[in-house]
């Protein structure tokens, strides 16, 4: 972020990265008409989701326009907000744009996001998408935070992927989808981590751009999630954009807290469940509120 850009850009990335480490920990609830899972209870009632989330001061929060517009004023007034500008599924049965970036302006958003599966037969067009994000929001001086994800499938047809797809953490794709999305011109880019210390270590090393950690499908353990966060930071991550294993959470508030942590603190597991006050929960027995809700309780 240190060669020249325009001044909105900087001023927003700035916003982003505001914090002393220099890392950004943020929260993402885009995902419900981007998967096949239905109403999953994290999701259900999202004001309540929201106010759990903005009282733990995330770094920023990324979602579709529809929730910005009715819920973000009254649930999340002044942290920094992504919107998300695409739908689209591992499978590809959806990816449409549904937002352009002069909304994401007049909705006063810090910078856009474009999620984008790679790998098969439809990944040119992908990447051409994420392209021509990146033209449009030049036009605005608006950042583009590229969701980039290769996949793996059991065949691969003529249209895309037919058999089952996967998201692959193998170090040579997730290195792949790195490369692809600073080709494209994005500003920032959230991959999978790959598990492995050393290679992802090598993928930041080589990328001009930062590289932030997807949070992944929701862990068993909340140890088990702030560990595999830790390990990304040490091997060079500037950050992280946790989904379901924050809103997906009996205590959304308490497990943002011990996600920002480790990421801007460098703490381990054990002292972030600590400071956050998670205590006996936070192993494999920390469940999702039963009640749907996402308060604290």
């Amino acid at each position: 972020m240190e060669e020249q850009m325009g001044l909105g850009k900087a001023i927003r990335l700035r916003r982003l990265f505001a914090h002393p480490s220099g890392r950004l920990c943020s929260v993402a609830v885009d995902h419900y008409i981007n998967y096949h899972e239905g109403m999953h209870p994290g999701l259900a009632r999202m004001a309540r989701t929201l106010t759990a989330i903005a009282a733990g001061r995330p770094d920023a929060v990324t979602m579709h326009k529809g929730m910005a517009e009715a819920l973000w004023e009254r649930c999340g007034s002044g942290i920094p907000l992504i919107l998300q500008t695409i739908i689209a599924r591992p499978d590809d049965t959806a990816c449409e744009s549904v937002l352009d970036v002069e909304e994401a302006v007049r909705l006063g958003a810090d910078a856009v996001a474009a999620a984008a599966f790679i790998r098969g037969a439809t990944e040119g067009a992908r990447l051409r998408a994420l392209a021509e994000l990146v033209r449009e929001a030049g036009r605005f001086d608006m950042p583009v935070v590229a969701h980039v994800y290769p996949r793996v499938a059991g065949h691969q047809g003529v249209e895309g992927f037919t058999g089952g797809v996967s998201i692959s953490t193998a170090p040579e794709d997730v290195a792949w989808a790195v490369r692809c999305a600073v080709e494209v011109g994005a500003d920032v880019v959230k991959v999978p981590y790959c598990g492995d210390r050393q290679s992802f270590r090598q993928i930041v090393e080589t990328c001009p751009r930062p590289v932030v950690i997807a949070g992944g499908p929701q862990q068993g353990s909340l140890a088990g999630a702030l560990q595999m966060t830790r390990e990304a930071m040490q091997a060079g991550a500037r950050g992280t954009t946790v989904g379901r294993n924050i809103w997906g959470q009996a205590r959304v508030t308490a497990t943002l807290r011990a996600f920002l942590a480790v990421v801007h603190d460098g703490a381990t597991p054990e002292q972030a469940i600590a400071r956050a006050g998670l205590g006996g929960n936070s192993d494999a027995t920390q469940q999702l509120d039963p009640s749907g809700t996402g308060e604290e309780r």
